[in-house]
């Protein structure tokens, strides 16, 4: 999968750029963010690209030493069936 990687987003795109899938983090403080957005085009779901998202989300915020708060219901959904992150939520 090749995300597009910005600060506080991750993003698959189409040909033309525009974003089919995402999600975004935010920052709150210095060492916190929210993750508040995921996004999946109808013609990705069902795919696990959410989860996928998720993941390179977690991965990004961890390499910069943060904690997460999640407030997108998909975000807070993800880390109770993974509780192995607990550990990065704020």
């Amino acid at each position: 999968m090749d995300f597009t990687y910005y600060p506080n987003r991750i993003a698959l795109l189409d040909g033309s750029g525009q974003a089919i899938a995402e999600i975004t983090f935010p920052d709150l403080d210095g060492n916190t963010v929210d993750i508040n957005h995921t996004f999946v085009d109808e013609s990705l779901r069902g795919q696990g690209m959410a989860g996928k998202l998720m993941e390179a989300a977690v991965d990004q915020i961890q390499s910069q030493g943060k904690k997460a708060v999640p407030t997108c219901s998909y975000a807070v959904k993800w880390f109770e069936k993974h509780p192995e992150y607990n550990k990065l939520v704020k």
